[in-house]
């Protein structure tokens, strides 16, 4: 500042109000150059101090902006230069005593402008400009690399979000799925806990009735199913061969490629241990049980054989190699259409609620399995 070279008796100060700050490099070369000036530009003259102790003073700013050129401290000797032009050029002269002062130092200071302030205040400022320039180009490239990492750990967290919430969704799934096999595994259980107290009852007393399920009153036994006149049902065009009759039934011919197909379209869920039911009045996958027919199979295949007697459920279970076809007795047919309950539940093993179709023919034709999921 000028205090610091003129002494007490002279007073030039800095401004105090807010100005753009030459050390931000994120300024335009040019906006920092101008902030530099106009620092250089606050000084103010105090009319009780004579004129000429401002030109004394002015001699010792002029030596220290150039010790400053020296040294490199360019900003520093910017500064003063544009104090020392500030000051005789535009302050000093509205001094109330400039005009009538004798000051032998006036010519020298004048020619001091012309000749040192001037030219060297313009000199540094191209070199500053310089500067500034190279300095705004690397922040520029610094800032750039600083928004580009930002960027790529703002997309990491957000696919690491993605994967926490895929990963959750799919733990979602897997309790789910270990939930339901665990309550169908207990159901399996249950049964054939049912069916070993049921053969160790018969070999214990040979003599001794087969267990029955809960019995019924009279007002209890179920309806018998709907009965269909099957003559009404319109003929259709059928092979030599196919209205043979076995136990009552037409006779069906199953493709032997039929479950090799089915499977394959059942493969993903097979995988994640998910049953996999298709319309064939009916077909069904255990995937990971024996071939039979649950409660839940009893109740799906129950409604096609009510309408078409002749129908046949297949399961098959890919873990244990088996294919089983099966269908409805009389009596399971009288016990699963009077029964209301959902899902997997129990039922009487005795008398037997299904038994395996003898009214088949496994053949080497060709069948199409459509997938509409």
């Amino acid at each position: 500042m000028l205090g610091k070279f003129a002494g007490p008796e002279v007073v030039a100060t800095e401004a105090v109000a807010t100005m753009a700050d030459h050390n931000d490099v994120s300024l335009l070369p040019e906006e920092r150059v101008r902030a530099l000036t106009k620092k250089g530009s606050t000084v103010d003259v105090n009319e009780d101090v004579p004129p000429r102790r401002y030109f004394r003073s002015g001699m010792e700013m002029i030596r220290m902006a150039s010790v400053y050129t020296e040294e490199g401290n360019t900003e520093h000797a910017f500064v003063l230069y544009n104090k020392y032009i500030t000051l005789f050029i535009e302050k000093l002269p509205k001094h109330r005593d400039y005009k009538t002062a004798n000051i032998p130092e006036k010519k020298d200071t004048m020619k001091k402008l012309k000749e040192i302030a001037f030219p060297q205040a313009e000199e540094l400022k191209k070199g500053l400009l310089k500067q500034y320039e190279r300095e705004y180009a690397e922040y520029v490239i610094k800032r750039k690399a600083e928004d580009e990492a930002l960027a790529r750990e703002l997309a990491r967290q957000e696919e690491l979000q993605v994967e926490r919430q895929r990963v959750a969704h799919m733990q979602r799934r897997q309790q789910e799925q270990e939930q339901f096999s665990a309550f169908e595994e207990m159901i399996r259980r249950q049964e054939l806990e049912k069916e070993r107290q049921r053969i160790v009852q018969t070999f214990k007393d040979p003599g001794a009735p087969p267990l029955e399920g809960p019995s019924r009153g009279p007002s209890a036994r179920p309806a018998a199913p709907p009965v269909f006149d099957r003559s009404l049902k319109p003929g259709g065009v059928a092979s030599p061969g196919n209205n043979a009759m076995v136990d009552g039934l037409r006779q069906l011919a199953v493709p032997a490629e039929l479950c090799h197909d089915f499977l394959k379209l059942a493969e993903a869920n097979t995988k994640r241990a998910v049953e996999t039911c298709g319309i064939l009045c009916g077909k069904l996958t255990h995937p990971t049980q024996t071939a039979f027919l649950s409660s839940v199979d009893l109740h799906t295949h129950c409604s096609y054989q009510i309408m078409l007697p002749e129908s046949i459920a297949i399961v098959c279970s890919p873990k244990f190699k088996e294919t089983g076809y099966f269908r409805l007795t009389d009596y399971g047919m009288e016990e699963i259409s009077s029964c209301k309950q959902k899902g997997f539940h129990p039922h009487p093993k005795e008398p037997p609620l299904f038994t395996a179709s003898g009214h088949i023919t496994i053949t080497d034709s060709s069948v199409s399995v459509l997938d509409l999921r």
